[in-house]
């Protein structure tokens, strides 16, 4: 019975020493534990005010009281914050509360000749502690709406509302301060953030790169054997060495695409144009791309690879048997160039106003038509004997439907 119960209790309890590390770890610890530094600070500067202006009071016992209680919220606010056994928007909600309720205390205490002309109770240094609290809680326009809250009910309370508020300066400092810490918070929060995902991003490459390590010594040269000596022994081992080879091929590439992968997708709206055509590589296809992403909006990146595959088809179909093909892809900054280069035979001159006219639209609509959606320009050349080359100019701006 002892040792189910200590087990339990300790199950009980470890969920709030979790929620006590994790508040501990976030990016706004530091200026919660700054804003009740803050908080006791202020709280010596409100006593200190008291004893100077007590004799001017009215109720000088019942200031005190206020004073007290002030004392005290400043303790448990501070406790309960650094704890976290509450809420923390809770304990800010109750922070407006308490210091509008000592504000309004000051019309209890003392006579109108005083509040007018003076600091409320609390003083105007404590009372910022509420709009620092909300600022650090929810940013700077939770913050600033606190500010003017503050300013508000101290106007009111001093019966200034009518006067020229300009004179004063409470609203100015409390809706300053409110942006300020709000501004600090969520830069830190958003620092907080970048800084995770680069971790993230940093061991999920870690962990990329020890993969590639593994393949490559064990898969690829494994299948790089296969394939060298498929290709000596020849016959029907020339097949399997083929085989062999574009899977050696393939996996080099997946490989090359997941460890750039970091760098693929910006938001879901860019994409690097390398990973789509380097999957094109096999034992008959080279591609060569640059150092550096070649990022473009993944609608255009997609009738790129089209118009790649296409071309790539061409070859297969009506190359030749033995014929290689050769991609090179080249960043301009607002514009890439695509070549899709091979040995084959070439084109016969009038072959491709002949395929057209019988029905073939390979050219003419898949690699023609999207070039000119896409807002850019097609070159082929091409001799009997020769092989053939298409050099594709693209902009990286918007379609441009002509």
């Amino acid at each position: 019975m002892t040792d189910d119960h200590e087990r339990r209790t300790r199950l009980h309890y470890r969920p709030t020493v979790r929620a006590a590390a994790e508040r501990d770890t976030q990016p706004d610890a530091p200026l919660w534990r700054a804003a009740q530094a803050f908080r006791l600070v202020t709280l010596v500067y409100a006593v200190s005010y008291q004893f100077v202006s007590v004799q001017y009071y009215s109720h000088q016992r019942l200031s005190w009281f206020f004073v007290a209680l002030m004392a005290v919220w400043s303790g448990v606010s501070a406790v309960l914050l650094s704890h976290g056994k509450i809420p923390r928007y809770q304990i800010v909600i109750a922070d407006q509360l308490v210091v509008i309720a000592l504000m309004a205390s000051t019309r209890l205490v003392s006579d109108p000749d005083w509040y007018q002309h003076h600091q409320t109770l609390p003083t105007t240094l404590w009372v910022t502690n509420a709009v620092i609290s909300a600022a650090v809680f929810g940013g700077p326009w939770l913050g600033m709406a606190s500010g003017v809250l503050m300013a508000t009910v101290s106007a009111v309370v001093r019966d200034q509302v009518n006067l020229d508020l300009w004179r004063d300066a409470t609203a100015p400092v409390l809706v300053s301060v409110g942006l300020a810490l709000g501004l600090a918070t969520t830069t830190a929060r958003r620092a907080q953030a970048q800084l995770e995902r680069a971790v993230r991003l940093a061991a999920a490459t870690e962990e990329r790169e020890r993969l590639a390590r593994e393949v490559h010594d064990g898969v690829l040269q494994v299948l790089a054997l296969v394939r060298r000596r498929g290709n000596e022994i020849g016959g029907p081992a020339a097949e399997l060495a083929d085989l062999a080879g574009e899977q050696e091929v393939a996996l080099r590439m997946l490989i090359s695409e997941q460890g750039a992968g970091v760098t693929a997708d910006l938001g879901g709206a860019a994409i690097d144009l390398r990973l789509l055509l380097s999957t094109r590589a096999s034992t008959t296809v080279s591609v060569s791309t640059p150092a550096d992403p070649v990022t473009i909006e993944r609608g255009r990146a997609t009738e790129l690879a089209a118009i790649v595959d296409t071309a790539l088809s061409n070859v297969a179909q009506h190359a030749g048997a033995g014929a290689r093909a050769y991609v090179l892809l080249e960043d301009l900054g607002d514009e890439v160039i695509v070549s899709v280069r091979d040995d084959g035979a070439g084109i016969a001159p009038g072959r491709l106003a002949e395929a057209e006219a019988e029905g073939r639209m390979g050219i003419s609509k898949s690699i023609l038509g999207r070039v000119r959606v896409l807002g850019g320009t097609a070159e082929l050349d091409t001799e009997p004997g020769q092989g053939t080359e298409w050099e594709i100019r693209v902009p990286k701006g918007e379609d441009q439907h002509g």
